[in-house]
C-alpha cells in the first residue's frame, strides 16, 4: 500500500508543480526546438526513475550498447504493464515519442508533457486515423524522432505468452530506414497489474537486441518483419525466464 501512495503523491505533485516547467518549455520551443526536446527528455526521465524507486524496481538493463545514439529508431517491444513505458523512457538517449491510445489525452498536464515528448495518441477504432499517426510518426523518425510502439496493440493480460504482432506498425522503420531496435520486458506484469491496486517490489529484466535494419533482411522476413521481430523477442523473452528462474 505504501509505494502505490508514494507513487501516487509524487505523480500528483510533479505535474501540478510542472505547470511552470510547461510554461518555460513553451517558450524555449518558441525559439530553440531542440533545446525544448533535451530539456522535456531530461525531467520525464528523471521524474520516471523516481517512480521506479518509489515502486521498488530492480531493473535489470541488457545490451543497452545495441541502441544507437546517433540516429533515431523504432524501439518495439512485447507490452505487459502500464510500467513498460516508465521503465523503457527511463532509459532513452534522444528525444522519443511513444504511439499511445487516444484515451491518455483524457488526463491534463499529462497529455502536455507527452506532447512535449513527440508522443503521437491513436484511435484504435479509426483505421485512417491510424494511418495518419503512422505517417506522423515516419515524419518524425525523418527529423530525428525516435518512436516508440508496442504492437501487441494493448497490454496482453496473460503472462508469459505473446499476442500478434500488427504489422503495420513496423511501416514507420520500412519507410523511414531506421533501425528497428527489439525491447523485450520481462517481469513488468508483476510491478502492478499482476496484483491491482498494490505496487509490489520486484525484479525486472529489459533487454535491448541488436539493431534490423529492414533492407539487409532476406525478402520473405522483409514481408512479414512483424513476425520475424516478434520471434526474435519471444526467443529473447523465454531465455530470460529460464535463466533468470521466475
Amino acid at each position: 500500500m505504501i509505494r502505490l501512495i508514494l507513487v501516487a503523491v509524487f505523480l500528483i505533485t510533479f505535474l501540478v508543480l510542472s505547470i511552470p516547467l510547461l510554461i518555460a518549455e513553451w517558450i524555449i520551443g518558441k525559439y530553440n526546438m531542440p533545446l525544448k526536446d533535451k530539456s522535456s527528455l531530461a525531467i520525464v526521465t528523471w521524474a520516471f526513475r523516481v517512480v521506479l524507486f518509489l515502486s521498488g524496481v530492480s531493473l535489470d538493463v541488457r545490451g543497452e550498447e545495441n541502441v544507437p545514439k546517433d540516429e533515431p529508431v523504432l524501439y518495439i517491444g512485447n507490452h505487459r504493464s502500464y510500467f513498460d513505458i516508465v521503465i523503457t523512457y527511463a532509459r532513452v538517449p534522444r528525444p522519443t515519442g511513444y504511439i499511445a491510445k487516444k484515451e491518455m489525452l483524457r488526463w491534463p498536464l499529462l497529455r502536455n508533457w507527452m506532447r512535449n515528448l513527440h508522443c503521437l495518441f491513436l484511435d484504435r477504432n479509426d483505421v485512417k486515423q491510424g494511418l495518419k499517426v503512422i505517417l506522423t510518426a515516419i515524419e518524425d523518425v525523418k527529423a530525428g524522432i525516435s518512436v516508440c510502439i508496442f504492437p501487441e496493440g494493448t497490454r496482453n493480460r496473460v503472462n508469459h505468452t505473446f499476442m500478434e504482432f500488427h504489422e503495420g506498425s513496423f511501416k514507420i522503420a520500412a519507410k523511414s530506414g531506421c533501425p528497428i531496435i527489439p525491447m523485450t520486458i520481462y517481469n513488468s506484469g508483476d510491478i502492478f497489474e499482476d496484483h491491482i491496486p498494490w505496487i509490489k517490489k520486484t525484479r525486472v529484466i529489459l533487454e535491448y537486441g541488436k539493431p534490423i535494419y529492414i533492407k539487409a533482411l532476406p525478402k520473405e522476413n522483409q514481408k512479414r518483419i512483424g513476425a520475424y521481430t516478434q520471434n526474435l523477442i519471444e526467443e529473447t523473452y523465454f531465455k530470460i525466464k529460464e535463466e533468470a528462474g521466475f
